[in-house]
C-alpha cells in the first residue's frame, strides 16, 4: 500500500449532494453545512457549479467572508465548449469569477460520452481537456481533474481513457480522479485498473465513486489501499440517483479498520452528529440503519445479546459507539429478557436487579402489549410510563372526562374544519376547553394544552415534531387496529410515545396524553432526572 499520510478528504454534499432526489439547499443551507465540514477536518469542500447555477454563484460570493479553519472551498465545472476558445467561454469564466483557488473541472474519458454526449472527435476532446486546465493554470488556479466513467471508459478503450489522462497532467492537473461515475464497477476492477493507472500517470490520483452497485465504499477502500491521494464523496452518501459514497463510512473504515486516521484522535466524535446535521438540513429522515452513525447501528435486542454486551460491549459491537458520536441503546420487545429489562431501567435513572420479584409482571405485561400491537422501539416515553404505572411509581397528572372531535367540510372545494372539545379534572379541578387545528389530532393537541397549561405552564414549551400511523397487519380492512407513534420535544430533549386502536383518533389520544405526562414527569425540569437516579423499585 502507498503512503497514505497525506490523504485528502474531498466532500461534494453541496454539489453532487444537492443533485440527489428530494433535496433542495439553500444558499444558507449550504453556507451552514460548509461550516458543519470545516468543523469535522474535511480538506476541501465543493460548494458547486457557478456556472450552471446561480445560486451557486451567491454561495462562493457569500463564502468570501465566513472564514474557514480547515477546509479550501472548491469550485467544480466542465472543460471549455469545442466551438469556443478558453478566453471566450461562459463556464470558464465563471468558476475564474468565483474566486476560489482550487477549481475542480470534469472531462469525458469514455469513447462513447465523446462521440454521442459531447458530439465530438477523439482528437477534440484530448484539447478541450488540456486546453482548460492550462487556461486556468495560467490565471493562478490550482486544478482537479475529474475522469468522468473513467473506469467504463478504461473498459471499452483503455488506451484512449489513459490518453485523457495524460492531456489532464500536461494541461498541469495537480490532481487526477478516477470517477465510477455510473457506479457499476466492482472492487477487484478497481484494483486491476488501477494498477494500471499507476504505472502509465504520475500525477496524484483520487477516487470518486457513485453506489448504484452498492460497492461505492468498498471500491474507495480498494483505491486507497492502490495509493489513491484523494477521496471525494458526500456526508450520508446523498446524491443522484443510488447516491455518492458515503463519507461517514469511508473515514470510520479508514480509521478503526485499516488503521489510516485522517485528522487527529478524536475528531471523529463529530461524525454522528454532523450525518444528523445534514439530513436536517436537506429534510431527510436519517437513515436509523446507517453504519456507525444511524440510531440503530449499536441497538440491541435480543436478550442474548443484551446479556452479552452488559457484560461486555465487544461481544456484539465492532467498535465503541462514542468513537463515532453514537451510542449503545437497549431495545425493548417481546424478545427481551430480564436482563435487557434492568438494563432499560438503569437509563431511567431506576435502579432494579434481573431478580427483582416484579420484574416477570413487567416482561409479561411488555409481551401482551405488543401482542397487541405496541412498540416501544420508538416509544420509550410510553414505555417508562408504563413501567413506573407497573411498579405503583406515578400515577396520572388529569384524568380525561370528556372528549368530542368534530370535523366538518362545509364545501367541496374547502378545507375542512376540525373543533375538538375536552374535560379534564386535575385534582379537584374540572376544565373544559374547545379548540381547533389543522386536523382532528391537531385540534385535541391545541384543546389538551390549553386546558392544562394554566396548571402546568411548562407544557407551553412542548411541540409535536412528528406523527406517524401505521395500519397493523390484518383482514379488517378499514376497521383495522392502528399504531400512532408521536414524537415531541421541549428546548432541551425529544421523546417518542404510542398509541394503539381501532380508532385511529383513540390511538393518537393515547400518544398525546402519554406525550404530555412524559413531560410533567420531568416537572420541575431542573434536577428533576437527577432526583430519580438511584431509585429503587
Amino acid at each position: 500500500m502507498a503512503d497514505v499520510s497525506q490523504l485528502e478528504i474531498y466532500d461534494t454534499t453541496l454539489r453532487d449532494g444537492a443533485q440527489a432526489e428530494d433535496v433542495s439547499f439553500s444558499v444558507e443551507d449550504k453556507v451552514r453545512i460548509a461550516q458543519k465540514l470545516d468543523e469535522l477536518g474535511v480538506h476541501f469542500i465543493e460548494g458547486g457549479w457557478p456556472g450552471a447555477n446561480p445560486r451557486d454563484i451567491e454561495l462562493f460570493q457569500a463564502m468570501r467572508a465566513i472564514p474557514l479553519h480547515q477546509a479550501t472551498m472548491v469550485a467544480f465545472g466542465s472543460t471549455r465548449k469545442a466551438n469556443q476558445s478558453a478566453d471566450a467561454d461562459a463556464n470558464l469564466q465563471s468558476l475564474l469569477a468565483a474566486g476560489t483557488s482550487i477549481i475542480t473541472i470534469f472531462g469525458k474519458s469514455w469513447v462513447l460520452h465523446v462521440t454521442e454526449a459531447l458530439g465530438t472527435s477523439l482528437d477534440e476532446n484530448l484539447e478541450l481537456i488540456r486546453d482548460s486546465i492550462a487556461y486556468l493554470r495560467a490565471h493562478g488556479k490550482r486544478v482537479f481533474f475529474d475522469a468522468e466513467h473513467f473506469f467504463d471508459g478504461f473498459k471499452a478503450d483503455a488506451g484512449y481513457a489513459l490518453k485523457t489522462l495524460q492531456a489532464a497532467a500536461d494541461g498541469g492537473a495537480e490532481r487526477i480522479i478516477l470517477c465510477d461515475t455510473n457506479g457499476g464497477t466492482m472492487p477487484w476492477e478497481i484494483e486491476s485498473i488501477w494498477g494500471q493507472v499507476k504505472r502509465a500517470c504520475q500525477v496524484p490520483l483520487g477516487i470518486h465513486a457513485h453506489n448504484d452497485a452498492d460497492m461505492a465504499v468498498a471500491n474507495t477502500l480498494m483505491a486507497v489501499l492502490q495509493g489513491a491521494r484523494q477521496v471525494q464523496g458526500t456526508i450520508n452518501g446523498i446524491g443522484e440517483r443510488c447516491g455518492n459514497v458515503n463519507l461517514c463510512s469511508v473515514l470510520a473504515n479508514l480509521a478503526f479498520k485499516m488503521n489510516i486516521p485522517v485528522w487527529e484522535e478524536g475528531r471523529l466524535r463529530q461524525l454522528r452528529s454532523v450525518s444528523n446535521f445534514v439530513s436536517e438540513i436537506a429534510n431527510l429522515t436519517p437513515n436509523k440503519r446507517q453504519p456507525y452513525v444511524g440510531d440503530a447501528a449499536f441497538a440491541h435486542k435480543g436478550g442474548i445479546h443484551i446479556h452479552a454486551v452488559q457484560k461486555n460491549a465487544h461481544t456484539y459491537e465492532h467498535v465503541n459507539p462514542e468513537s463515532v458520536g453514537n451510542r449503545q441503546r437497549v431495545l425493548l420487545s417481546d424478545h427481551s429478557g430480564r436482563s435487557g429489562m434492568a438494563r432499560k431501567m438503569e437509563s431511567f435513572g431506576l435502579s432494579m436487579s434481573k431478580d427483582h420479584p416484579r420484574l416477570p409482571e413487567l416482561l409479561a405485561r411488555l409481551k401482551d402489549l405488543e401482542r397487541d400491537g405496541y412498540q416501544f422501539e420508538g416509544a420509550e416515553g410510553s414505555f417508562e410510563l408504563m413501567v413506573r404505572e407497573t411498579m405503583g411509581m406515578h400515577h396520572p397528572s388529569f384524568e380525561l372526562l370528556d372528549l368530542r372531535v368534530n370535523v366538518e367540510k362545509r364545501h367541496a372545494m374547502e378545507t375542512p374544519v376540525a373543533e375538538a372539545t375536552i374535560k379534564i379534572r386535575v385534582g379537584t379541578v374540572v376544565e373544559q376547553t374547545t379548540a381547533t387545528g389543522d386536523g382532528p389530532v391537531n385540534a385535541i393537541d391545541n384543546a389538551l394544552r390549553h386546558a392544562l397549561e394554566t396548571f402546568y405552564p411548562e407544557l407551553r414549551e412542548v411541540r409535536l415534531l412528528d406523527y406517524k400511523v401505521r395500519v397493523l397487519a390484518g383482514s379488517h380492512g378499514t376497521a383495522s387496529r392502528v399504531r400512532v407513534l408521536i414524537e415531541s420535544g421541549d428546548h432541551k430533549r425529544t421523546w417518542g410515545t404510542v398509541g394503539v386502536s381501532e380508532n385511529i383518533i383513540e390511538a393518537s389520544w393515547q400518544a398525546l396524553a402519554d406525550s404530555i405526562e412524559y413531560k410533567l414527569l420531568r416537572v420541575p425540569a431542573q434536577g428533576a432526572v437527577e432526583e430519580r437516579k438511584g431509585e429503587r423499585v
